[in-house]
């Protein structure tokens, strides 16, 4: 009776232990995402929730499971300079800027596909 209590406390513990080691991988962010200046984009571009929205949107689509951290910090209302980390490593700075005009949920999404193809040549080139 006591090797089979001992049997059955050392299965018990193993499972406790992979599951709690199962849950920290899952609550490792994979990406995470910052608009410093946010305050400064026009209503027509969404604001700051909406940009990492759809950066995490064209990230998921082309570097699905790219490991990733994003400040975009918006200077005036044309112009944003994103500072990218995957996979650990620094990339250099993406700029984007409207010429004509302000920034609108069309170059939201122009400067999302950017850095997602950033992104993705990252974690292509870290594997």
């Amino acid at each position: 009776m006591r090797g089979g209590f001992a049997e059955i406390f050392l299965l018990l513990s193993a499972i406790g232990a992979t599951g709690a080691g199962a849950m920290n991988m899952r609550s490792l962010p994979a990406a995470t995402c910052k608009v410093v200046g946010g305050e400064k984009l026009p209503a027509s571009s969404g604001g700051g929730a909406a940009m990492c929205a759809e950066i995490e949107r064209a990230v998921a689509r082309a570097a699905p499971t790219a490991h990733y951290d994003i400040e975009v910090r918006v200077l005036p209302k044309s112009r944003l300079i994103a500072s990218l980390t995957v996979s650990g490593r620094a990339l250099p700075e993406q700029h984007f800027a409207m010429m004509d005009g302000e920034l609108d949920t069309g170059a939201v999404q122009r400067f999302a596909a950017t850095v997602a193809e950033a992104i993705a040549q990252a974690a292509k080139a870290a594997k």
